[in-house]
């Protein structure tokens, strides 16, 4: 099935996002650090999309721990000489995926899909403070 027949997943041992993605922060610091020595030297990078889908709600533990991770890999590659200019959160408002629909929620602030009401996720505060220090 597929045009890649020859490939099959293969379950990892890492600790899994609600799309079943592992979660390795460390690959965002290696991926950073690389590129920039191997590839674009000294121009800006922006990782433009890191986040997660949770199934946690409102207290969302889970993503505060996959922000606070993949934030200090961040802090870790610019002090390894990474020129990272930029770090954007996937995603502010819990949206609609196109492959998914509304099922997997990767925002920052819940959105009640009915009424539209919009409720800051504990993810939410804890990224505040943090930018706030």
């Amino acid at each position: 099935d597929g045009a890649w027949p020859a490939l099959e997943e293969v379950e990892g041992p890492l600790p899994k996002t609600a799309m079943d993605w592992e979660i390795y922060p460390q690959g965002l610091h290696d991926f950073l650090v690389r590129t920039a020595q191997e590839y674009t030297g000294d121009l800006p990078l922006f990782v433009t999309e890191n986040g997660m889908a949770s199934h946690s709600g409102i207290e969302d533990r889970d993503r505060q721990d996959y922000l606070d991770a993949h934030l200090a890999e961040v802090r870790r590659a610019i002090e390894a000489g990474a020129p990272v200019d930029g770090y954007y959160i996937w995603s502010l408002l819990d949206n609609y995926e196109w492959s998914l629909g509304y099922d997997k929620r990767f925002g920052l602030v819940n959105v009640d899909f009915d009424s539209l009401k919009r409720t800051p996720k504990a993810s939410y505060h804890a990224l505040k403070a943090a930018l706030t220090r």
